[in-house]
C-alpha cells in the first residue's frame, strides 16, 4: 500500500462502489433501511457475483471465474 491520500489504493473498491450506485440505487428508491439492505444483498450475492461480467476476469462473472482456475 502507498501514502495516505494515494488513489490508487482505494481504485478498485471506488469502481465497485459506483457501479453499486449506479445500477442498484439511482434505479430505485427505498422506504426503510431494511428494503435497502435487501436490494444491497440481492445485487451483490445474486446479480453482481453471479451473473455480471467484469473486464478484469475476462469477461465473465465472478463465480464463473473461480469455477475456472479451480478446473485448471
Amino acid at each position: 500500500m502507498s501514502r495516505k491520500g494515494d488513489c490508487y489504493d482505494n481504485a478498485v473498491m471506488e469502481s465497485f462502489w459506483a457501479t453499486l450506485k449506479e445500477e442498484c440505487f439511482h434505479t430505485n428508491c427505498f422506504k426503510t433501511r431494511k428494503e435497502a439492505k435487501g436490494a444491497i444483498f440481492e445485487y451483490i450475492e445474486v446479480f453482481y457475483n453471479r451473473k455480471r461480467r467484469h473486464s478484469s476476469l475476462g469477461y465473465v462473472s465472478p463465480v464463473e471465474y473461480e469455477q475456472q482456475e479451480k478446473q485448471e
